[in-house]
């Protein structure tokens, strides 16, 4: 079983910065992508960006290309999106996910297999 960890969330001002950290345990991390998806109250599991297994593939929403930045450090079991020129409507629980399967990445959440339990980004002046 994987374990996922999430933290680095927090309230910040609008044009600001985060970086949240996806930690995994209890299973080869290297071997998985790993999903971030987020959740505002009244809408549905977004997917924001993934990285393959090996970190040589990522993709990105629309709305955060030019903002987000996915990373991975396999050594240190550990995902990374840095987030960049923070807007109101970033503001969501953040979720990592984990896919065994695939040897790209997905944004769509019915291929994930392992989640976290997210950590709350809030962007407001």
């Amino acid at each position: 079983q994987l374990q996922l960890v999430e933290s680095g969330g927090g309230l910040v001002r609008p044009g600001e910065s985060l970086r949240l950290s996806c930690v995994g345990s209890g299973y080869h991390f290297g071997s998985v992508a790993i999903t971030w998806f987020r959740q505002s109250p009244g809408k549905g599991r977004e997917g924001v960006s993934c990285i393959s297994r090996s970190g040589v593939y990522t993709n990105y929403v629309d709305s955060v290309k030019g903002r987000f930045t996915i990373s991975r450090d396999n050594s240190k079991n550990a995902v990374y999106l840095q987030m960049n020129s923070l807007k109101p409507e970033d503001t969501a629980v953040y979720y990592c996910a984990a896919d065994t399967l695939t040897t790209s990445c997905s944004l769509g959440y019915g291929a994930m297999e392992y989640w976290g339990k997210g950590t709350l980004v809030t962007v407001s002046s």
